[in-house]
């Protein structure tokens, strides 16, 4: 069997872009059952109400829910189990020392595998008031508009 080159997206957590303001990211890798890998391999996981835990110097993703496998047998897993975290000790004690600061927060925002080992991407945020959401949202059409406007005029210029 051929050994998988690149990375290929599992499931991606698009909320967590509107709701936090990302600092930092960061990869990592995460120690899984068999029945787990194989459920991601077909391509079903939900990262909508996870969140990263950290405990003891260790790191743990919690409320991922990844099915049971449809061939499972009584050695399925539970869907929705922490799963621990594979970091660097120096990751880990800078992200304990920011997430402690009031507000931030430690999302994951992609599960994938990369070069067939699976690997989430998890990101140190802060969240957002309502008001900053509505801002954002607001540059984003503004940009949009530009963009139109833009093209319209390069239009009329190859016309």
């Amino acid at each position: 069997m051929a050994k998988e080159k690149g990375r290929k997206l599992i499931a991606q957590n698009k909320k967590a872009r509107h709701d936090y303001l990302i600092i930092d990211t960061y990869e990592a890798g995460l120690v899984l059952t068999g029945t787990e890998v194989k459920s991601l391999r077909q391509g079903r996981a939900s990262l909508v109400d996870g969140f990263v835990q950290l405990d003891g110097h260790e790191a743990w993703l919690h409320n991922v829910h990844v099915p049971e496998y449809s061939q499972g047998t009584w050695t399925n897993h539970s869907a929705r189990r922490k799963r621990k975290l594979l970091l660097h000790r120096e990751e880990i004690d800078k992200l304990e020392s920011k997430s402690q600061e009031t507000g931030h927060t430690i999302v994951p925002l992609a599960l994938y595998f990369k070069d067939g080992r699976a690997k989430v991407e998890i990101a140190l945020a802060k969240g957002k008031k309502e008001y900053d959401k509505r801002q954002t949202l607001r540059e984003k059409q503004d940009r949009r508009e530009a963009e139109r406007a833009m093209s319209a005029v390069r239009r009329k210029q190859r016309a």
